[in-house]
């Protein structure tokens, strides 16, 4: 059996940030002395169009693999599954202190709650990291979890392959052993040039749905009222156009009750696909009850997806259109604890 090798694919920062860059540059320095790993750098992921030759070279990956991106780690793992990327999602150690600290207090939704799709289609048998390249500026703090990330794959690997081995036929005797190879275990050469790789991919602007999150309420679909959204034969909500999307318009994700829409480069944590929290199924976005902007989210969607319309010479349609179904046959009634407190994070825009 060929000694294993780990994939590890570093996606640059759209543009020529000279921080990110020297970051970046260190970090492929020193990951190309490790042993047992397949260095390559690609641009900026969210921008690769399908034709572009830095998401051909990804489609060609065998196996697991470690992303860096400057993109919390839920965006990455989604945009990538979006791409048709996919595999098991990668426990990473890495993290920003303040995200530790998030941890300790936050309880997370029971199984029984979660009632999300769950990923679409089959799953290869890998696993996928996605480290978040604005976690630590030492490239060191990469390298040493990739190196732990390489031994816990190798270690998974040669315990399934233990696990597979079975004799195949006993002749004169003799017991002839076959092992089954791990599908992942050679990693296919890179047919692309650097040149190829690198060649700058024009910015993009359009949504990334986190199935681990989505109910398939298609709230999205009677919002959007651009094209973006649609059905596959099973009913089950994708991003169908998503170039017909608005650009810097984050107006559907505002208004998804489970906080599974992503725009992965926008500057609210929550919907650039940042953690958060639950306390009895609410999702909270933890990042913004401390600073954020403060702002109710279904007016704000309203408006945003007005602007985008007079843009495009159509009419605005407000609140006639679309809205959550979570707010229709809403009666006036007297608050009482639960209405107050959602009105206190409806104020913070949540």
């Amino acid at each position: 059996m060929s000694r294993y090798k780990l994939n590890v694919i570093l996606s640059q920062a759209p543009g020529k940030h000279p921080a990110k860059r020297s970051l970046e540059e260190s970090i492929a320095a020193a990951l190309i002395m490790e042993p047992g790993l397949e260095v390559s750098i690609i641009p900026n992921l969210y921008d690769l169009s399908p034709d572009h030759t830095g998401r051909l070279f990804l489609g060609n990956v065998a196996g697991d693999m470690v992303v860096l991106s400057w993109l919390y780690s839920r965006a990455a793992f989604w945009l990538l599954d979006r791409i048709g990327i996919k595999g098991n999602l990668g426990e990473i150690q890495l993290k920003a202190a303040e995200d530790r600290e998030d941890e300790e207090d936050t309880p997370t939704d029971s199984p029984e709650e979660n009632k999300a799709i769950g990923v679409q289609g089959p799953v290869p048998d890998r696993h996928i990291y996605c480290l978040d390249l604005r976690d630590s500026n030492l490239p060191e703090a990469y390298v040493q979890e990739i190196r732990r990330i390489y031994q816990e794959c190798k270690t998974r690997r040669e315990q399934k392959t233990t696990t597979e081995f079975k004799p195949s036929f006993v002749q004169l005797g003799l017991l002839t052993p076959v092992k089954n190879e791990p599908a992942e275990a050679p990693t296919n050469a890179n047919p692309f040039s650097k040149e190829q790789l690198l060649a700058p991919p024009g910015r993009r602007w359009y949504p990334v749905i986190d199935y681990s999150r989505c109910t398939n309420c298609l709230e999205c679909l009677d919002f959007c009222l651009f094209g973006v959204y649609d059905v596959d034969k099973a009913d089950t909500i994708l991003v169908a156009n998503q170039d017909n999307c608005k650009k810097g318009c984050p107006a559907c994700s505002r208004v998804c009750p489970q906080q599974a829409i992503i725009f992965p480069e926008y500057k609210s944590p929550a919907i650039a696909g940042a953690d958060v929290g639950s306390v009895s199924g609410l999702k909270i976005d933890l990042t913004r009850l401390f600073g954020g902007e403060v702002s109710d989210p279904l007016s704000q969607a309203v408006a945003e997806r007005d602007r985008e319309l007079v843009a495009d010479g159509r009419n605005a349609v407000g609140t006639a259109v679309g809205i959550p179904k979570r707010q229709e046959n809403r009666t006036n009634q007297p608050a009482d604890d639960l209405d107050k407190l959602m009105d206190d994070l409806d104020a913070l825009g949540l």
